[in-house]
């Protein structure tokens, strides 16, 4: 693979995203288009599939922990056209996203698939499902690499290799231990001993399933929360099913959420110091979060994916139509 040279800058985004801004206001270096023409490397172009309410929240998350890295990252949004959004306006969506049928023709380095709050229904009850399928199938050859995340990753097992998901008693809600079962992978070089993630759902995926699929290897489980990180064994697909991109304040915002609604809730385990809902929450998961992240980036897309997109085994896009 040739080398991408130049000088190395970070996460290439609109001028005038919302999360723009934000991330700024972090201290975090986010590469204007302006700027970032006048690179002489090439981009690694990710495309980002977001599926949750609060688009502009879960774009700024993700976002954040895509933009701590030296590689210079080019961020395309993506919707579901067969679903309204209610949460955010429509002039943001057009502005900043893109359907299907705009992008079908190009190739990309990588796909992330958010989570949805939708994992009590069967999969094939969700409205955009039809199309989310579509979507995974053109990833297979359009994309190199695909990181799911938990609704995301549930969905995601289930259409590339049959794997189904259950329903738990109680929602799984709060941050939890985990230990690395694969060591070895690339995937979380760096890692503690125990790994801290949030999760928030209300279905499961059984680890002893992945580990019974020839094409899937487990990499981080949690004694109470179950599998949380895996992969398939070709390195094209990433499944997580926690929330490691979660700001500090987000389990916190569900809860309180849910309470005011008068619904039955937990206090999210591990979450705030002695269970107390009215004390400040600590992130202990934060610097996991984004050396997942940058693994990922770095050893399953930017060391491994061609640097002429177009070399990528691609199928007409009539056949997505």
């Amino acid at each position: 693979m040739p080398q991408k040279k130049g000088r190395v800058v970070p996460i290439r985004i609109p001028d005038s995203l919302p999360a723009t801004n934000i991330l700024e206001s972090e201290n975090i270096f986010v590469m204007t288009e302006n700027r970032a023409m006048h690179q002489d490397i090439r981009p690694l172009r990710i495309l980002l599939l977001n599926l949750m309410p609060t688009k502009i929240v879960t774009e700024t998350q993700i976002l954040r922990k895509l933009s701590n890295t030296p590689l210079q990252i080019e961020v395309e949004l993506l919707q579901t056209v067969s679903h309204t959004a209610k949460n955010v306006s429509e002039d943001h969506l057009a502005t900043f996203y893109e359907s299907f049928e705009e992008i079908k023709d190009q190739r990309f380095d990588g796909l992330i698939i958010t989570g949805a709050p939708v994992e009590r229904m069967e999969f094939e009850a969700v409205n955009y499902w039809e199309e989310l399928c579509k979507i995974m199938e053109w990833s297979r050859t359009n994309v190199y690499s695909t990181f799911h995340i938990c609704w995301g990753a549930q969905a995601g097992l289930f259409y590339h290799y049959g794997i189904p998901k259950y329903d738990l008693e109680k929602k799984m809600f709060g941050v939890f231990d985990h230990k690395v079962v694969k060591k070895s992978s690339p995937l979380v070089r760096g890692f503690d001993d125990v790994v801290r993630i949030p999760h928030s759902r209300f279905t499961d995926v059984r680890a002893d399933d992945i580990e019974a699929h020839p094409q899937l290897e487990l990499i981080a489980v949690s004694d109470v929360a179950g599998a949380c990180i895996a992969k398939s064994t070709d390195s094209r697909h990433f499944f997580v099913f926690g929330h490691p991109e979660y700001d500090t304040e987000t389990l916190g915002v569900e809860y309180w959420r849910d309470i005011n609604k008068g619904e039955e809730i937990q206090v999210p385990v591990n979450y705030y110091p002695a269970d107390d809902p009215q004390a400040e929450p600590v992130n202990s998961w934060r610097a996991h979060a984004q050396l997942l992240y940058t693994n990922w980036l770095n050893y399953y897309v930017y060391q491994s994916t061609p640097y002429d997109l177009d070399t990528l085994d691609a199928k007409s896009s009539a056949e997505f139509d």
